[in-house]
């Protein structure tokens, strides 16, 4: 009795099936226009950001190693929530079920590996101003690797959970069957989950970036620094190109030019996922929840651009990424098999690390980049080789 039940109303559903709604095609166009246009700039951005980085040995610092795990995380939104969003608005779900749970876990992993990544490097820098001498020890590219592994380590094991909410769903209509990945069960138990990537991805590392910033600012634009950061005598590295105790006003420089660019990487992810997030979290207190095409549409660009936006910040404010890029470019259109090594011994220590800050992102003429020419007339008469 119970199967003759179901049969009917089987047959009950099928008679009332309207047709499948399509999207509508100004909305198809905008969004696969838009998509595939952040979507290649932001994968050729990043990685070129992850090869000038690991090819180039004086690259290899500590903010960078935390930049390039940016990089791949970026990477990661953009293939998993970029590209599927193309053939979703067009014809729907066509990845199936293993597509569904592992596209929405890379979704959550690169989400949430970004936002750590802002916060370790805002930490670091906010170490390797504040507190110079301890940086020494502290600030290095080795303990950042291993920082890194266990950001990677904590998310996957975190995005978990994804596996076990999310499921596709068969809709029949009279013209066909539309398949959708979505919820596994009703939406008011996702709540607390939302709530927690809120709070751990959103709101605590921007609280974390806006005091951190804060006192940077107080120390580095505010504050003379202290003689140990602004005397060319004080550290190592220094004392090898010259002898004399002038304040290295290239190194200051240097590191106010890339403080400023961290702080607006880190001012682009609070603005363009705050969209967002306000609406996941307006949807969890009202039912029905908001779905207006065009600002759903709107909250996705934004997460895309934050992806692919971040190679942009560091070409236009960082002259030691610009420089970089376009030798990797110039690379890769002559065809070379092998390029010059770039000489320079590697140094891992922050104030070591900030003198290669200073000799590259300064454009003037200064002691800074006297220290440069005299290194570059030892080796090859390209400054920023790939090895």
């Amino acid at each position: 009795m119970e199967n003759n039940t179901t049969i009917f109303q089987d047959i009950t559903q099928v008679v009332n099936l309207t047709d499948i709604r399509r999207n509508p095609l100004e909305e198809q166009v905008v969004t696969i226009v838009l998509t595939m246009l952040i979507c290649t700039v932001g994968i050729a951005g990043n990685i070129m950001v992850v090869l000038v980085v690991l090819r180039t040995k004086h690259m290899v610092t500590p903010t960078n190693c935390y930049l390039v795990s940016l990089a791949v995380a970026d990477l990661i939104v953009l293939l998993a929530a970029g590209l599927p969003n193309i053939s979703d608005v067009v014809a729907f779900w066509i990845y199936g079920h293993t597509g569904c749970l592992c596209i929405t876990y890379l979704q959550y992993l690169g989400i949430n590996v970004s936002s750590c990544s802002i916060t370790a490097f805002t930490v670091e820098r906010y170490i390797a101003i504040c507190h110079s001498m301890k940086a020494q020890l502290i600030c290095t590219v080795s303990r950042a690797k291993r920082i890194i592994a266990a950001v990677w380590v904590f998310t996957s094991l975190y995005c978990i959970m994804w596996f076990f909410l999310v499921d596709t769903d068969e809709t029949v209509y009279a013209n066909g069957v539309v398949v959708t990945c979505g919820y596994r069960v009703s939406r008011n138990y996702y709540m607390p989950i939302y709530f927690l990537d809120f709070t751990l991805f959103y709101v605590i590392p921007l609280a974390v970036a806006i005091a951190l910033y804060g006192l940077i600012a107080r120390i580095l634009f505010m504050s003379p620094l202290p003689s140990h950061m602004s005397d060319g005598g004080g550290s190592v590295h220094q004392g090898r190109c010259r002898s004399t105790n002038k304040p290295n006003k290239g190194a200051v420089s240097a590191r106010k030019q890339i403080t400023k660019m961290l702080a607006v990487v880190v001012i682009l992810f609070a603005v363009l996922w705050m969209p967002y997030r306000t609406v996941v979290v307006v949807n969890s207190f009202i039912d029905p929840p908001y779905h207006n095409t065009w600002f759903l549409l709107f909250c996705r660009m934004c997460i895309y651009t934050n992806s692919a936006i971040n190679p942009i910040i560091y070409n236009l404010m960082s002259q030691k990424f610009r420089v970089a890029f376009k030798k990797l470019c110039e690379c890769g259109w002559r065809g070379e098999g092998k390029v010059p090594q770039y000489n320079v011994p590697m140094y891992y220590s922050v104030i070591k690390d900030s003198s290669h800050e200073s000799n590259d992102l300064t454009t003037g003429p200064g002691e800074a980049s006297g220290q440069t020419d005299r290194r570059c007339n030892q080796a090859d008469a390209s400054a920023f080789s790939i090895s």
